[in-house]
């Protein structure tokens, strides 16, 4: 994907997308979601991380940072196949506009279980065989992901430093046992993460066949509790007894006077450099072949990170790391090639970041919400913006743009109203509008700012721990203006067909 060529596209999550299952899948409705970006003339789909969720539903705290994230396998292709009936519903079903992750996630997989057992049972040779191939071309991951689930589940969802010592060791003997013991669960996450890449494939391919492209997420950090650290806790600045010493997070910043403890491990990056950075390069690979490009999370961790002692309840008392810097970055494009990245560059952005960003090559991003707070020399500003870089009304982060113009301050609100031309009743279009007419290549809007919905719809508020990543859409909704106007958008300012323009 040439991220130099001017371009629209929509932000939206997978899990936000509508169906009757509790959870946006990758199944019929993210099709026709693919079928009402092209018609609205996007070229482009920016999803969140498709790993499985963590604490709090977060997508960026996984167990894995390699395999896809089970509540996203469709079960319509399931029960095409035959391995699952169509599905009963739990009493009262599911609402359609909040995931309730504690109902969905028991139920999902259990029916996942059942479509297993039914594979497992009859599956035809050609399926059968596709399967085998697919383990065998993905173990390098796979192996230890779906070995760390089975024992998960068999220590009751204990996090893998209180499990035995043999196993939290791993001495060969000990894992040699449990791959015969718990043959049958491995199977099933084997089955489970075959089924999401296959589903994964096809939504890509049928999004690419009609111009659309789709951008990932790449979090630059891994979860403690992750098959990844469990794997190789050499990577990892831990202790004798696997815990970390310090943990990443950012200083204080615009979403919290504390700053933000994320609590993830940090990287031993001398011990990644020894190895050529062989993890990052495996989990780039598989990155780019699940998407035509990728955003990278929280980019100026590979500049400098913010340490933060483990002990420390906020972020408050960290300090600046360098990081690996551009070595890491030639290493990737040695062994990958030519990087489609997107370098998330917000937050306390030094000029060692900006000289990394540019030295690599890569976009960095421009939050118009984030334009108005002082002068007209604000670099966030449309007029302040630069071809190589990717214009947000807002970002999965921030609240809606029609939620911000009512939060914000009168000064600041008459700013943007003078320079956008927008009141209340209309702000989500003139965001958009001056996205889309940027020098930016690329222009990208929440689904939340297409639709023109209010702060109720929010997807994530930084720094709290409940209550995010669980809004969705409905397609009633939608109707058929937005797509419309937005088409109209594109077009005109040379991101889309100008035919859209009905001329």
């Amino acid at each position: 994907m040439n991220l130099n060529q001017r371009r629209a596209g929509v932000l939206l999550h997978i899990t936000s997308l509508p169906g009757p299952h509790g959870v946006g899948d990758l199944g019929p409705e993210a099709h026709h979601f693919v079928e009402w970006l092209a018609s609205a003339g996007q070229s482009l789909w920016q999803i969140l991380p498709t790993t499985p969720v963590g604490p709090g539903d977060s997508p960026y705290q996984s167990v894995s940072a390699f395999a896809g994230s089970p509540l996203m396998v469709a079960l319509e292709p399931l029960v095409a196949k035959g391995w699952l009936a169509a599905p009963e519903l739990p009493e009262g079903g599911f609402g359609a506009e909040r995931v309730d992750y504690a109902r969905v996630t028991p139920w999902r997989i259990t029916q996942l279980r059942v479509a297993s057992q039914a594979f497992f049972g009859h599956a035809a040779e050609e399926d059968r065989a596709a399967f085998s191939a697919w383990c065998a071309t993905q173990s390098h991951w796979l192996d230890d992901y779906v070995l760390f689930m089975a024992l998960e589940n068999a220590h009751a969802g204990a996090s893998w430093w209180h499990w035995p010592q043999p196993l939290r060791e791993r001495e060969p003997v000990a894992l040699a046992q449990a791959r015969r013991e718990l043959a049958l669960e491995i199977r099933f996450w084997q089955f489970v993460q075959w089924c999401f890449d296959t589903q994964w494939a096809a939504l890509k391919a049928h999004a690419n066949e009609r111009g659309v492209f789709i951008m990932g997420d790449l979090p630059i950090f891994v979860a403690h509790h992750s098959a990844d650290c469990w794997a190789r806790p050499d990577l990892y600045e831990l202790d004798a007894d696997f815990q970390p010493g310090v943990v990443a997070g950012v200083p204080p910043d615009a979403f919290s006077a504390d700053g933000q403890r994320w609590g993830n491990p940090l990287y031993r990056w001398d011990r990644m450099a020894a190895e050529d950075y062989a993890w990052w390069i495996a989990r780039v690979r598989r990155a780019l072949a699940q998407a035509d490009a990728f955003r990278i999370d929280h980019f100026r961790g590979f500049a400098a990170y913010w340490e933060v002692p483990a002990t420390s309840p906020t972020a408050i008392d960290g300090r600046w790391v360098p990081g690996p810097g551009k070595l890491f970055f030639d290493a990737l494009a040695r062994a990958l090639g030519p990087l489609p990245i997107v370098a998330e560059d917000l937050g306390v952005i030094t000029p060692d970041v900006t000289a990394l960003r540019d030295g690599c090559g890569f976009p960095g991003m421009r939050i118009l919400q984030f334009a108005f707070g002082d002068d007209a020399t604000n670099p966030y500003l449309p007029h302040q913006h630069t071809p190589a870089s990717v214009v947000y009304s807002g970002t999965h982060d921030n609240d809606t743009s029609r939620g911000w113009w009512a939060t914000i301050g009168e000064r600041e609100r008459v700013f943007a109203g003078s320079y956008l031309a927008a009141d209340p009743s209309d702000v989500h279009w003139a965001m958009i509008r001056a996205a889309c007419n940027s020098v930016a290549n690329t222009s990208i809007v929440p689904m939340q700012d297409v639709l023109g919905l209010d702060g109720r719809h929010r997807m994530n508020l930084p720094g709290t721990p409940t209550g995010n990543w669980s809004w969705r859409f409905e397609w009633a909704m939608v109707g058929s203006e937005p797509g419309r106007v937005l088409g109209l958008m594109t077009a005109a300012s040379g991101r889309g067909p100008f035919k859209l323009l009905g001329r």
